[in-house]
This record gives structure tokens, C-alpha cells and sequence, in this order.
């Protein structure tokens, strides 16, 4: 049987670190340009208490070596031309429960069975799974909670030679990697600088519009739901948007549009974080809504087995 051609060789990699995530290694091999671990490790030290990955470090690194970087809001359509058009592209999906987000690399997609395939490193054992087929309609479902978000790293004359639908917003979009990596070094004045930036750049920014909400928020300024509300007037299936508009409105003890907030996040994605059905429990609760309270605790532990509070909420679960 003829294999599908919409499908790219990936090397296995499994080595990675908060400045070098795996992600950009693997793109940096396939185009074989070897990144110095040395390197990120070293830059490593400035984040230390961090725990994630810091995105646009990987990325200069892969510039500085040689590749070229286009960050942009895309589809599938354009999702799959790129891959045809022999590019690996990097998506933002959400993460796995109490992880906000994750970069997963593209390594092609199948007509047939309607499925998008993903690299997946299962340890370096030879013959080891390298790739994971997701239905399309439940991976455009996942990614487009986050504004279907795409880095594209090749050598800048492939790059330049792909036709982007939003090619301009590319400069907006890198702002919002640089203002998350502010943000780590607790820099906020300036992250809300490059944040304004990206949005002059970009007013229909939704990626942009949810940070500066986001950044709002932490600081307790009702500003945030203005920002929130133009993010979700772009991107309505922005669940992190919902959860930090409930956020702020539980903080500001506004329990009706909180409840409403967070009710909207757990239809988008009802397994996206465990947290959301602590803080819909609490106001619930606050309410008089004893039965609902009850139901969001015992899913927050179903989603969260190893809660530190098990206790707490189990003896909870029991006093409702």
C-alpha cells in the first residue's frame, strides 16, 4: 500500500531545557543545525524557579544559528500547504490539565483518515512511537482555543518563499512571546509595553488582547475586562479569556458573571484545567448552591487525583 506523501521525517530528539525546548530542537535537527545545550543551559540560570519553557529563547537561538522565525495566526488549510510545502510548523495547543499551554511540532496529515499527525518522543529506544494521529476536527477545536497560534522556523529563503494568509501580524505576534518572557522576569511594566505595542501593531491581536488582560488582572485593575472582552470579541473559543474574566470577577465578588465565565471555559474544554471547578465550588457554594458545589469538588479531585488539598476538599465534599 502506497504510504501518504503528507507526511515529514522528523529526527527523534529528547533532549531539551526551558531554553531550548524540544519542540525547537527537533525543528533546529530537521533542518540540521545542531543548537548548543551549553547555550540554553547557561541562559537557563536567569529563570531559575520557573517552571515551563521559554518559548522566544529557543527561538533566537535557532536565528542565531541560522534559521528564520514567522509567528502567525493560521488554519488547517494553510497548516497543511505549509507541510506540502516541506516545513514542519510548531502549534500552541492547550496543555494537558494544570499545564496553560504547549508547543507541538507537525509532522503531516492524512486525507483519508481525516487525522493531523504529531511528533511524540516515547524515550529513544530504536522503533520507538514517533507520531500521534489526532482527528482534525478535535485538533482544530483544541488549537483554535488558542487563536490557532503557528511558529514557523526554516532557513529564510524556504521561508520566504511560503505565502502567509496573516504574514503582517508576524511582528505583533513575536511581541507577545517577548512580553511572556518579561513577565517570567517579573519585568510586568515592560511586558505591558510590549504588549501595547503589539496591539497598535495589531489591533485584532486576540493572542495580544488576552495578555494584557492577563497581566491586568494580576494587578487587580478592572481594565482587564476590556481587554478580555475585545479578545473574546475576536477569538470566542479563547478558554483561557473565560477562566480570567471568572477570575477577576470571583476576586471582585461578582459570583453571577463569574459562574457565567467559568461556565462558558467548561463547555469549550471541560478537562482543560481542575482548578476552574475549585473556584466555581467556592462561589457556588457562596450562593447557596450547595449541590453544584458539590459536583464541581468532586470533579476537581477527578481531574486532579494528586491534589495537595485532597483532604480539604474531600471533608468538604462531605460537609455540603
Amino acid at each position: 500500500m502506497e504510504q501518504d506523501d503528507h507526511e515529514l521525517l522528523l529526527p527523534l530528539v529528547d533532549e531539551e531545557n526551558i531554553c531550548l525546548p524540544l519542540p525547537i530542537n527537533v525543528i533546529s535537527k530537521y533542518w540540521n543545525i545542531e543548537l548548543p545545550m551549553a547555550e540554553a543551559i547557561e541562559t537557563a540560570k536567569k529563570y531559575s524557579g520557573f517552571n515551563g519553557s521559554v518559548l522566544i529563547e529557543g527561538i533566537e537561538s535557532a536565528e542565531r544559528h541560522g534559521l528564520s522565525c514567522k509567528i502567525v495566526h493560521s488554519s488547517v488549510t494553510e497548516l497543511k500547504k505549509i507541510i506540502d510545502s516541506g516545513i514542519p510548523p510548531i502549534v500552541i495547543l492547550p496543555g494537558i490539565p494544570e499545564i496553560t499551554q504547549h508547543a507541538s511540532v507537525i509532522t503531516g496529515f492524512n486525507e483519508e483518515e481525516n487525522t493531523i499527525l504529531h511528533y511524540i518522543q516515547k524515550g529513544n529506544q530504536e522503533g520507538d512511537q514517533q507520531e500521534g494521529a489526532i482527528p482534525q476536527d478535535i485538533f482544530d477545536n483544541e488549537w483554535s482555543e488558542e487563536g490557532r497560534l503557528m511558529i514557523i522556523l526554516a532557513p529564510s529563503d524556504i521561508l520566504s518563499s511560503v505565502k502567509l494568509e496573516n504574514d503582517s501580524s508576524t511582528k505583533s505576534n513575536r511581541l507577545c512571546f517577548e512580553s511572556e518572557r518579561l513577565n517570567i522576569l517579573k519585568n510586568s511594566s515592560e511586558a505591558l509595553e510590549s504588549l501595547k505595542q503589539a496591539i497598535q501593531l495589531d489591533p485584532n491581536n486576540s493572542t495580544a488582547l488576552h495578555l494584557l488582560g492577563a497581566i491586568m488582572n494580576e494587578q487587580n485593575s478592572p481594565d482587564c475586562v476590556k481587554y478580555y472582552q475585545k479578545c473574546l470579541d475576536i477569538n470566542n473559543r479563547s478558554y483561557l479569556t473565560y477562566n480570567g474574566l471568572g477570575n477577576f470577577y470571583l476576586k471582585s465578588n461578582q459570583f453571577e458573571k463569574a459562574e457565567d465565565c467559568y461556565n462558558k471555559a467548561i463547555q469549550l474544554d471541560p478537562k482543560r484545567s481542575a482548578k476552574i471547578y475549585k473556584n466555581r465550588a467556592y462561589l457556588r457554594e457562596k450562593q447557596n448552591k450547595n449541590f453544584g458545589a458539590k459536583e464541581d469538588l468532586k470533579a476537581y479531585l477527578k481531574y486532579f487525583p494528586r491534589a495537595p488539598d485532597r483532604g480539604i476538599i474531600e471533608q468538604a465534599i462531605r460537609e455540603l
